[in-house]
């Protein structure tokens, strides 16, 4: 367990129960996890699908409340989004009638607190470090979707998050252009080491950015396995070839696996 004064996340026993849209009793999608992560960590979790990892990272973000535990953020108990943390999905949504100073520049208008010219800075800081010089007055339109989630992670870094949720980000990406920007977000992690929380599918994906992976048991979700990655920064594609990297990947993949079959035993036996 991490020192108090170096959590930045804390989760204990929390349990989520979701009420089916069609009335009946609730179901448990996560019981009793816990995890603690530091400031300036970057903490993947993976799990077998349906286990909970993203109605986990909703409760992070404020959308869903706890059922059961205690979910804090720096020692204050999370009960509803705030401007302390900022969610980049799976897909950009990004606004079609605005350019992409327009998107970057809407967080920080729905945030409130910033002038304008200190919201002219940041759009140029974070432009400059997503690698979209000379597209700031490009629509959504004409932008390939890698570049439309470089603008969704810069609209979510302008608000100057204390915590950075990422939720299969790069899932609706081709393979190449989803390993381009692996790359590109540890080289922006590198510079604002933010907090980070990466809900993925992706075992090799995991492994690559962060320094622990937290597997989570098939539903109700909770910590199963936590695994350290310890492998030296700064990080290029080459590194998935490494057998060290090879090692921990297979050790997630076992973990997960047994969630798989124990889930699939269990729907047989009901």
């Amino acid at each position: 367990m991490l020192p108090a004064m170096l959590t930045k996340l804390d989760a204990r026993d929390v349990s989520i129960h979701y009420r089916r849209r069609r009335g009946g009793e609730p179901f448990l999608a996560v019981g009793n996890a816990s995890m603690q992560i530091a400031a300036g960590e970057f903490v993947a979790i993976v799990g077998p699908s349906g286990c909970g990892k993203t109605t986990f990272l909703n409760a992070v973000d404020g959308l869903l409340p706890i059922t059961g535990g205690t979910l804090a953020l720096d020692g204050k108990p999370i009960t509803a989004p705030g401007r302390d943390r900022a969610v980049v999905f799976q897909q950009p949504s990004l606004l079609p009638w605005r350019t992409v100073t327009g998107n970057i520049k809407y967080g920080m208008e729905t945030q409130g607190g910033v002038d304008a010219a200190e919201m002219r800075d940041r759009v140029r800081h974070y432009v400059e470090l997503v690698g979209l010089r000379s597209f700031e007055e490009s629509f959504p339109n004409e932008l390939s979707g890698g570049m439309q989630q470089r603008v969704n992670l810069a609209r979510a870094l302008a608000t100057h998050p204390d915590m950075l949720l990422l939720d299969e980000p790069f899932g609706a990406l081709d393979a190449q252009t989803r390993e381009t920007m692996q790359l590109e977000l540890l080289r922006i992690w590198s510079e604002s080491r933010q907090t980070a929380l990466f809900v993925t599918h992706d075992i090799v994906e995991a492994v690559y950015l962060a320094d622990r992976v937290l597997v989570f048991s098939a539903r109700p979700g909770k910590v199963k396995l936590e695994v350290g990655v310890p492998l030296e920064r700064p990080r290029d594609l080459r590194i998935k070839r490494d057998a060290r990297f090879l090692e921990i990947e297979n050790t997630v993949w076992e973990s997960i696996r047994e969630e798989v079959l124990r889930a699939s035993a269990d729907t047989e036996a009901a």
